[in-house]
């Protein structure tokens, strides 16, 4: 849910820079429930405890004692992201078991029960003090994509060639459509949630990189936020790596998911340099059109309708994506993603969302129970059925 102070190590590969490859590395957060019930538990330190050594510099805890986070290693081949995140989940999953909780790749608790406690911290301390009831209930739990860049101005404008299209992004990752026991209406009610705090928005329009400093030097000087960590915008610059990061949305329910995830992101930042080498300027998108586009995203996921970032219209979610997808073709193929991103996408078409399975899973039961022990499954590396 919010920003560690450690980021994932994504630094620029030396192969990478050869050929023109961008490295890509990615976070997720997770939550921690009683396997019986399904609700949220404060089991973070007791996990922690049962985390093989090796991997312990790859766990990280959260903002609440019901998540912790993974972060894998930096890579150029998809395959290396994939194994790395395989590795780390099922390691996470056999932790938490043996510390009698159960893991979950889910945006937010599905199942209503008590708050746990904010992981206890100084900086933290200090969020709850200041912000008070946006701490959210059992545990936002996103994703985070980290793909290099040269330097911060071309960052800078890296951010603002992807901003159009990250509404169509955040609705791939739609895994949340339970809170309180209830279906909330939402694929993606942790990104509603997520929307009280007040540095949570999409990237503005940047003018350069100083412009960039001096927006965020003003937001912790007027109280919004405490910290640059703070910054949570949709896409920002890494404080410590020479990446940028976009924080789009839900923890994607599978592996699979998430390399998808990554590699468009990789595809999207790569395209971006493109344009930029080129002198082509970014889309001329309007802030409250993209504010518009990502509550759609969260609302219908890719089970309904995306707004076009061209025209401002509704269209189908699937044809956004797969528009989107048309303009990543070169990106995709010169980093040899292209084949894997066509499968995965089939994969997702047939089926749907983590929001559409989970509701699928509910359709068959009543039981929110059922649900989650899918999702459990799923997080260890079950495939959808």
């Amino acid at each position: 849910m919010v920003a560690m102070a450690r980021q994932p190590a994504v630094a620029p590969h030396p192969a990478a820079e050869q050929n023109d490859l961008l490295t890509v590395g990615v976070e997720e957060e997770f939550l921690l429930v009683d396997p019986e019930t399904g609700a949220a538990v404060p089991a973070v330190d007791e996990v922690m405890e049962q985390v093989p050594p090796e991997l312990r510099g790859q766990v990280e805890r959260e903002f609440q004692t019901s998540q912790i986070e993974i972060g894998s290693p930096p890579g150029v081949e998809l395959s290396s992201i994939r194994h790395s995140l395989g590795l780390l989940r099922a390691a996470l999953a056999d932790a938490a078991e043996r510390a009698g909780a159960q893991l979950l790749a889910i945006g937010t608790g599905p199942v209503d029960g008590p708050v746990p406690p904010v992981v206890d911290k100084p900086r933290f301390d200090r969020m709850v003090e200041r912000y008070r009831l946006l701490v959210p209930g059992p545990g936002n739990n996103g994703m985070h994509v980290h793909v290099g860049v040269p330097d911060p101005d071309t960052g800078v404008q890296v951010l603002n060639h992807v901003r159009p299209w990250l509404p169509i992004l955040h609705a791939i990752t739609a895994n949340s459509p339970f809170s309180r026991s209830e279906d909330t209406g939402y694929a993606s009610w942790r990104s509603i949630e997520w929307e009280r705090w007040p540095s949570v928005a999409p990237t503005p329009y940047l003018a350069s990189h100083e412009h960039y400093r001096r927006l965020i030097r003003q937001l912790i000087s007027s109280g919004v936020m405490l910290d640059e960590g703070m910054l949570y915008w949709y896409a920002r610059l890494s404080a410590k790596y020479p990446t940028v990061e976009l924080r789009i949305g839900d923890v994607c329910p599978t592996v699979d998911d998430a390399v998808l995830v990554a590699a468009l992101v990789r595809g999207l930042v790569a395209t971006a340099l493109d344009d930029i080498a080129a002198g082509r300027p970014p889309l001329p998108t309007d802030h409250h059109l993209l504010v518009g586009a990502h509550w759609r995203a969260a609302h219908d996921g890719l089970e309904g309708s995306a707004v076009d970032p061209t025209s401002g219209e509704l269209r189908p979610a699937w044809d956004l994506l797969h528009q989107l997808i048309g303009r990543l073709g070169p990106a995709l193929e010169r980093h040899d993603d292209l084949a894997e991103v066509t499968g995965l996408l089939e994969g997702l078409r047939e089926h749907g969302t983590g929001a559409a399975r989970q509701r699928m899973a509910y359709a068959r039961t009543g039981r929110l129970q059922d649900v989650v022990a899918q999702v459990a499954r799923q997080t260890r590396g079950e495939p959808p059925a």
